[in-house]
């Protein structure tokens, strides 16, 4: 399994910016999809942004679709969110996650960074 790192989380007003990284430890992101998902308080977990490994389209959730970026640095073998124009309810605990290309689910998950945007 490929251990995850998530780094970058932290308080930030309504209309800044925060960029999370997820690390890979262990092995490389190769033949997986890895993908940010979030969890606030009382709320179940959800998917945010999501990208191959190995090249191809990204993917994101409609309520951050023009403020979140997902990309890859190949040389740090990291996944980087980049979060602009955040808002209140931005505010969770963001995690990293992967699949391996052709699996179901994401079975593989990092402990988590929280994000907390002030009004």
């Amino acid at each position: 399994q490929v251990q995850l790192v998530e780094s970058g989380g932290g308080l930030v007003q309504a209309g800044g910016s925060l960029t999370l990284s997820c690390a890979a430890s262990g092995r490389t992101f190769n033949n997986y999809f890895v993908g940010w998902f979030r969890q606030a308080p009382g709320k179940g977990r959800d998917f945010v942004a999501g990208l191959p490994w190995s090249g191809g389209p990204t993917n994101y959730a409609e309520f951050v679709e023009g403020r979140f970026t997902i990309s890859r640095d190949n040389v740090k073998n990291t996944v980087v969110l980049q979060m602009n124009s955040l808002k209140a309810e931005d505010t969770a605990v963001y995690y990293c996650a992967t699949r391996r290309i052709g699996a179901g689910q994401y079975d593989n998950w990092g402990q988590g960074t929280q994000v907390t945007v002030s009004s």
